[in-house]
């Protein structure tokens, strides 16, 4: 019987019972079907939901609700041992314990006859469909495995500590394995030497003692900067060899010619990329539309790369894409998706060569509104390839001997069709965080020269209005032609998130008023009042923290970032996976011939595809990440006791952490340095506070530091603090009762809160939420 108040409406414990039973799946429609409600119910019903998020009863995520604490119905997991009763148990692979907990534990649950691919064990990571137990003792999940994704290791990467007795012990890189340790016998070192980066395979483990191993291979000392991005590829073991078949298939492989075509190659599409990059797999071009009834639009031509019609559904080159998922880039490296021969040769779309690509022809109206549009599969040829700066240096009255012929007849044109685009975009609003990006200049001998913020151009602006426009474009057909696809989606900030922001803005004086639908204008709003202003940085940072991380997904819930209802990734197919499959979609969708997306791919597979994907691109961005930070660690160890200038990027209990003007690297001010009274942390107004002299050191604040300690390694600085702004201009602060209070503090840290139950994540990374870098490719990876 399902319970229902007086007016012949659902209860509030009716409701919250169909979504705990419902596990992923109740969403406003799901809720209406179960309880009989008319759409005249449906505003009712959508205040109920929010009130019952408000209260934390509930959580919404995309169009569905959950209880607080759900994890979604698909996730990726380590299986990470066994219960008593030697069932498997597992823990999701992205976990942010600092913001959430200790991560949950899921049950494992084997079929009698497990299905090919599916059975797994301790070490392995698996694809999981998920639901509650419901039971109070034990995991509170249970899970059954939909694929293995990787086997348990027997072989490590690590650093040969030597013995004076000979022989040595293995050191791991990866922090999952710091306290396990190797012995290596003096007959397996290979001749290592002390300090070297060595590969090991495990040869014999025992219940008691250390296990063997036995040197397989050099990989060079730790001093070498060559060496450190092996570390992050071998910690979050990304691929790096491509299997002999795929590379067979790649080597094989034969130009595009005109079959099945459309002849584009009078069409003089140029590249605009990075001055580095090797591949280039997008082109350009515009006109002003002649049509009289669209006077003063545009015509818009983005060709992007046919990696479709090379890399064709199940095939080993396919089934290695996947696995990777996308190309991660190192200052010293790249670890392509996709073998050279495919990327930087076949795809890419260098000048004067006939290539391969998928095409589309947008109208824009004197708005800058898309009007129209329409995909063709069609034999190109590059007119140029130029740099974004040599672009912009033409278009600035400064061409060279490229660009001066290409000035009026194509920059010109282009420039003015992105003019045109510029007012439907400012028109949208979408969420204006144009934070800069550090990029590392390595030495020929591969030791860092530099670090430089590469200025934010038009030029680069252009490039990404067309590729989202493109993007749009693609999603709608997709949509249009009703085939599945994975979309490019970014949720809104969560309630929490938006009230502590509110919280944080509020002790600036900075008005914060959220009424109606969340929308990126509100955080913009906030932003224009502050450019200029000493906070502007500090906002923007805690502004970017609000946000959620984009992600793929086979359900479309829009993309929050961009403020556009539908969004799909179609323009880098040579280096992200979700392109690839939104090209084989639209192959399929307009028949333009081979290389189509199969039948069997249904909303179902693409879920899982898009599950995968996501996470290894947090995986790309976390192993880049890492590296940048070693490297910059090994730049600086032989600069112990220098003084730099920084500014506060994180505060935390144990410290503050400072980002250092000169090269962007991050290190922590322990909280027991910063002196003899005691120090709140104040999470409102992100800062720490100390109780005698009110002394605050905020998010954002200028700082001098001194560094004391650099552990390449572990790519960790440690700075004491010379001087802060905050002690030579203070703000205007809180009376102290009004500020956060804490029991018992402690000499020279911050007092230790109470801890808050876990709270899963649901695949929400930390740190560098809502953007990921794209490595200069095209703007922001939204």
């Amino acid at each position: 019987m399902k319970r229902k108040n007086d007016h012949g409406f659902p209860d509030r414990q009716a409701i919250v019972a169909f979504i705990k039973a419902n596990h992923g799946k109740a969403g406003t429609r799901e809720i209406a079907r179960e309880f009989g409600l008319k759409n005249a119910d449906r505003a009712e019903l959508r205040r109920m939901l929010r009130e019952l998020a408000d209260d934390g009863i509930v959580k919404k995520k995309r169009h569905k609700v959950s209880e607080p604490d759900a994890l979604p119905p698909t996730l990726l997991a380590d299986i990470t041992g066994r219960d008593a009763d030697g069932e498997l148990i597992a823990s999701p692979a992205e976990w942010d314990e600092v913001e959430s907990g200790e991560p949950p534990r899921i049950l494992i649950e084997m079929p009698r006859r497990p299905r090919p691919g599916t059975a797994a064990g301790v070490g392995d990571r698996a694809l999981l469909r998920i639901e509650p137990t419901g039971e109070d003792d034990g995991p509170a999940w249970r899970g059954r495995i939909i694929k293995v994704i990787d086997r348990a290791k027997s072989r490590i990467l690590g650093v040969f500590r030597e013995l004076p007795e000979g022989g040595g012990r293995l050191v791991p890189v990866d922090k999952k394995f710091a306290d396990r340790e190797l012995n290596i016998a003096k007959t397996d070192t290979a001749g290592a030497q002390d300090g070297d980066l060595v590969s090991v395979d495990i040869v014999r483990s025992r219940g008691f003692g250390l296990a063997s191993g036995k040197v397989k291979e050099k990989l060079g000392s730790v001093k070498s900067e060559k060496a450190i991005s092996l570390i992050a590829i071998y910690a979050h073991d990304i691929p790096l060899q491509f299997s002999s078949a795929a590379e067979r298939e790649a080597e094989a492989a034969e130009p595009a010619n005109l079959k099945g075509r459309e002849d584009w190659r009078d069409v003089p599409l140029v590249t605009i990329d990075p001055p580095d990059a090797k591949d280039h797999d997008d082109a350009v071009h515009a006109q002003a539309d002649d049509d009289p009834n669209n006077k003063g639009g545009f015509i818009v031509n983005v060709a992007i790369a046919d990696v479709s019609f090379y890399v064709r559904p199940g095939s080993a080159l396919d089934r290695d894409a996947l696995d990777r998922g996308n190309s991660v880039y190192f200052p010293d490296r790249v670890v392509p998706m996709l073998p050279e021969r495919i990327s930087n040769n076949l795809c890419s779309l260098v000048p004067g060569e006939p290539r391969g690509a998928l095409a589309v022809r947008m109208v824009l109206g004197p708005d800058g509104r898309k009007r129209s549009h329409s995909f063709h599969r069609i034999l190109m040829r590059s007119a140029a390839k130029l740099a974004y700066a040599q672009a912009q240096a033409a278009i600035d009255g400064r061409p060279d001997d490229t660009t001066g012929p290409l000035l009026d007849p194509i920059l010109r044109p282009l420039y003015a069709a992105y003019a045109c685009a510029k007012r439907a975009r400012d028109e949208r609003d979408p969420l204006n965080l144009d934070l800069p990006e550090r990029k590392i200049l390595l030495k020929s001998d591969g030791t860092v020269d530099r670090v430089v913020v590469p200025e934010r151009l038009d030029a680069h602006k252009l490039i990404e209005e067309f590729m989202i426009l493109a993007n749009v474009a693609a999603a709608e057909m997709l949509e249009k032609k009703s085939l599945p696809l994975i979309y490019r989606v970014h949720d809104e900030p969560t309630l929490e998130k938006v009230h502590a922001l509110s919280e944080f803005l509020e002790t600036l004086d900075v008005p914060f008023t959220k009424s109606g639908a969340l929308r990126p204008t509100l955080f913009n709003r906030v932003l224009a009042q502050l450019e200029g202003h000493d906070y502007y940085p500090l906002v923007s940072e805690v502004v970017l923290r609000a946000q959620a991380q984009a992600e793929y997904s086979s359900e479309n819930y829009g993309h929050f970032g961009l403020n556009l209802r539908r969004y799909a990734h179609f323009t880098s197919p040579i280096r992200r996976y979700a392109d690839l499959v939104v090209h084989r979609a639209l192959v399929r969708a307009l028949g333009m011939g081979e290389g189509a997306l199969p039948d069997s791919e249904t909303p179902e597979t693409l879920s899982e595809v898009a599950a995968h994907i996501s996470v290894t691109e947090r995986r790309a961005m976390k192993a880049e990440r890492e590296t940048v930070d070693r490297l910059i660690a090994h730049h600086l160890a032989d600069r112990i006791g220098a003084s730099f200038q920084g500014r506060v990027s994180g505060v935390t209990r144990a410290g503050l952490f400072v980002k250092l003007s000169e090269t962007g690297a991050d290190g922590l001010i322990p909280i027991r340095s910063l002196g003899t009274e005691y120090f709140n942390y104040d999470e409102s107004r992100h800062a720490l506070v100390g109780t005698r002299s009110g002394t605050m050191y905020q998010l954002g604040d200028v700082v001098d530091v001194r560094l004391i300690e650099a552990a390449p390694i572990a790519g960790a600085l440690r700075f004491e603090l010379l001087s802060s702004s905050s002690e030579t201009a203070p703000r205007q602060r809180r009376p102290l009762g009004a500020q956060r209070k804490s029991s018992k503090p402690h000499p020279g840290r911050s007092p230790e809160r109470k801890r808050k139950p876990a709270k899963p994540k649901s695949g929400k990374p930390g740190k560098g939420k809502g953007k990921s870098k794209g490595k200069g490719k095209k703007g922001k990876a939204w």
